[in-house]
């Protein structure tokens, strides 16, 4: 779930006063917003001894282009496996060798995802999801499918809303026409690009801020990750959420150390303490999104280990997408989001 955060702890300054020189026993870290428990920051910073910074991002293209324009002070980011592969092919990833570190034992080795990283030398598979629907059953009784959801638009214009983000909007276009949301086929993603600006006319809006809009019914359903769950469960007789059943796309976060990091080693340290499965646990009962900490899926209460929105069955699992670097290839994908998002 990505979203600006609020609230943190005292021991956290909510600042980009992670640039410059840092204090020794200082920890600054670079996220997506409110995608980090500001418990499980507090507790390191107390038993560390070390002051913590956060700055958050809205997006992997927002938090690369501020790291390559010289933004020298952040020690960890959080990019999705396509970022962490992008990232580490420039060269911007220091090599931990987490895979070696106590507590690696209780990773679940199906989220060694990158390409690049294979073997978990450089970064900590961090936290998963898909990237569904969320819905006020007040203005829709119940969505299935993406199938349901743009009928439903098309009935109501307007009342829907998608992300503003170009892989996961041509994501739902390649897989409404049975394809692959890495296709590197033009016709294929130009094929997306139509399905989308068919519908266009309907989509109220391209946003990440959708949450309140949600809440109040000023919208109807729109495009979201499962982070929703975490306002769905607090409010379950006027809100929804759901994977489609054409499937959708999932997204994993990675915890890397960036080469330009000033404290290599207190991120070292922060890797080694998130993987304490009540550390992990105590992220995921907060953010309702999947863990990567299997002895930490294990401390769930049932209700979060047993949703099938949050820790999906098997079936539903084979659905589900992740994105890879695609090269340059994306340049057919920017090419044809241009055209969606400007006629």
């Amino acid at each position: 779930m990505k979203k600006t955060i609020t609230g943190l702890g005292a021991a956290i300054l909510l600042a980009w006063g992670a640039q410059g020189a840092a204090a020794e026993g200082s920890l600054a870290v670079y996220n997506w917003g409110d995608y980090i428990n500001p418990e499980v920051l507090d507790k390191f910073a107390e038993e560390f001894g070390v002051k913590v910074t956060l700055d958050t991002y809205g997006s992997n293209e927002e938090m690369l282009a501020k790291i390559q324009a010289g933004a020298t002070g952040y020690d960890i980011v959080f990019p999705s496996v396509h970022m962490h592969d992008i990232m580490a092919k420039l060269d911007l990833i220091e090599k931990t060798d987490v895979n070696q570190m106590p507590g690696w034992e209780n990773i679940d080795k199906a989220h060694l995802l990158s390409k690049t990283d294979p073997n978990g030398e450089y970064c900590l598979p961090y936290a998963w999801g898909s990237v569904g629907i969320m819905y006020n059953k007040n203005r829709v009784p119940e969505i299935k499918s993406w199938k349901d959801y743009f009928a439903f638009a098309a009935e109501n214009p307007g009342s829907v809303i998608l992300l503003d983000d170009m892989r996961e909007v041509l994501g739902v276009g390649l897989i409404l026409n049975g394809k692959s949301v890495n296709s590197r086929d033009a016709a294929e993603i130009e094929q997306a690009g139509e399905t989308i600006l068919k519908e266009k006319p309907n989509v109220g809006a391209f946003s990440y801020d959708v949450i309140p809009l949600i809440q109040s019914g000023d919208m109807a359903a729109a495009h979201y990750f499962v982070g929703a769950m975490m306002y769905v469960l607090e409010d379950p007789e006027n809100l929804g959420y759901v994977i489609p059943e054409e499937g959708a796309t999932m997204y994993q976060e990675d915890i890397c150390v960036l080469k330009s990091a000033p404290n290599k080693e207190n991120a070292k340290k922060f890797l080694e303490f998130y993987m304490r499965p009540e550390i992990a646990a105590l992220n995921a009962a907060q953010q309702k999104n999947g863990t990567t900490n299997a002895k930490a899926k294990e401390l769930l209460p049932a209700e979060l280990r047993d949703n099938p929105y949050i820790n999906p069955p098997a079936e539903v699992m084979k659905k589900l997408q992740i994105f890879e670097d695609l090269g340059e290839d994306l340049r057919t994908y920017d090419r044809v989001w241009t055209k969606v998002k400007t006629n």
